[in-house]
């Protein structure tokens, strides 16, 4: 009980001395859940390095990848509410990780405080150019030739990257068999070697092959076509009616980060995206600036949550 009682304290008087001092007075680290090369740490060194340029913070990204992104977001829940913590958090592990992991140690909704919303960015299905997939319709005649042979990779289990594959089995009455890797950016190299017949892939994460010729874009999952590639159809225009499957990126904090604090990084990085420079990298990405409240993203966070219970039961899709 002593040792509970010493350990408030201590904490309490870390808030305290913290809050007595401009903010910030040193360091941020940014969690970054997937490991180097993926849209996520693409989206988040843009942000790091940027805030620390043009605000002067110094904002360090830390890589803590693995699990589908679940074992970065854990490390943040569970971080001292200082404010010189925060997580760059997606739907992967935010909202769809939670309904197919049994045992995760946080709950999104309650462990952690939505701080600033930075892009939502479609889902694509790539393959190599050199793959004798042209089409979408060529992947599924030859799924159905041969159930369970033709393979996908993702960036892990859990993610929202990986649910949209299954849910294009279903969607199209398939069997494509789920190779799940540690990120994305082995599972690029292998879908470029044609080690994997195709990829399910954030758009950051497979734009730069795609620019450069050598992945072929089949389709994209989300509800409207890309800006980024306006001539790559939906999979719903592809005969797959309200197929919409997308994601998005996201500062958070966690629970009990003083709101003052909170308050004035949502500032710096809504200011931040409002610049035309960071516009144009984001979009470069593949991914678009949606701006929002601190208390909308909550809200997107929470209604997202509940949602995708649905979408993952009916899928059928699990992870041990």
């Amino acid at each position: 009980m002593f040792k509970k009682l010493f350990s408030f304290l201590l904490l309490a008087c870390a808030l305290a001395a913290a809050q007595a001092q401009p903010y910030p007075s040193k360091p941020i680290r940014m969690i970054v859940p997937f490991p180097p090369g993926g849209g996520t740490d693409i989206l988040s060194r843009l942000v790091a390095n940027k805030l620390t340029e043009v605000s002067k913070w110094t904002v360090i990204p830390d890589n803590r990848g693995g699990a589908g992104g679940t074992i970065g977001i854990a490390e943040a829940a569970k971080a001292a509410p200082t404010g010189y913590e925060m997580v760059m958090g997606q739907k992967d592990n935010l909202v769809v990780a939670p309904w197919l992991y049994k045992n995760l140690s946080y709950d999104p909704t309650k462990d952690l405080v939505a701080v600033a919303h930075v892009a939502y960015t479609p889902v694509v299905i790539v393959t190599s150019v050199n793959s004798r997939f042209k089409t979408l319709a060529d992947v599924v005649a030859a799924a159905k030739a041969t159930p369970d042979q033709i393979t996908y990779g993702s960036p892990g289990n859990g993610t929202t990257i990986h649910l949209a594959g299954e849910i294009f089995n279903t969607a199209a009455g398939i069997k494509l068999r789920h190779i799940p890797y540690k990120g994305s950016n082995p599972a690029m190299m292998d879908v470029l070697a044609g080690n994997v017949d195709l990829m399910v892939s954030s758009l950051p994460s497979a734009m730069g092959q795609i620019k450069s010729g050598k992945l072929r874009t089949l389709a994209v999952t989300s509800a409207r076509r890309s800006t980024s590639l306006p001539d790559v159809p939906t999979v719903a225009e592809l005969g797959y009616k309200d197929f919409d499957v997308s994601t998005w990126y996201g500062l958070f904090m966690p629970a009990g980060t003083p709101k003052d604090i909170v308050a004035t990084v949502h500032a710096e990085v809504n200011k931040l995206l409002a610049t035309p420079e960071m516009k144009a990298a984001i979009n470069g990405q593949g991914a678009e600036l949606q701006s929002m409240t601190s208390e909308q993203f909550s809200t997107l966070l929470k209604t997202d949550y509940q949602k995708w219970k649905g979408i993952v039961q009916a899928s059928g899709a699990t992870v041990e």
